[in-house]
């Protein structure tokens, strides 16, 4: 019996996380985050992980490589919310 995994599309929302093991890959519309750590043993789970690791950063490669990129992403800080005083 296969496994599905959920569907991961690279760069298409803000919400999407692929896990494996202790290492997440984060969605987002302008960049995707990678966090954690990963340890691929040589064993058939390691070779699962790599395979599952290889499909994703593949996935991110295409979507990149069929774009037309500027050099570099502008950094934009997050806008500053206000919030009530807990305190007045």
């Amino acid at each position: 019996m296969t496994r599905q995994k959920p569907a991961f599309t690279p760069f298409a929302d803000d919400a999407a996380v692929r896990t494996m093991g202790d290492f997440s890959i984060e969605n987002g519309t302008a960049r995707i985050a990678l966090h954690g750590s990963l340890d691929i043993a040589r064993d058939r789970e390691g070779l699962r992980r790599a395979h599952d690791l290889r499909e994703t950063l593949d996935a991110i490669v295409s979507v990149l490589e069929g774009e037309d990129l500027p050099e570099q992403v502008a950094e934009e800080p997050e806008a500053a919310a206000k919030v009530r005083n807990p305190f007045a």
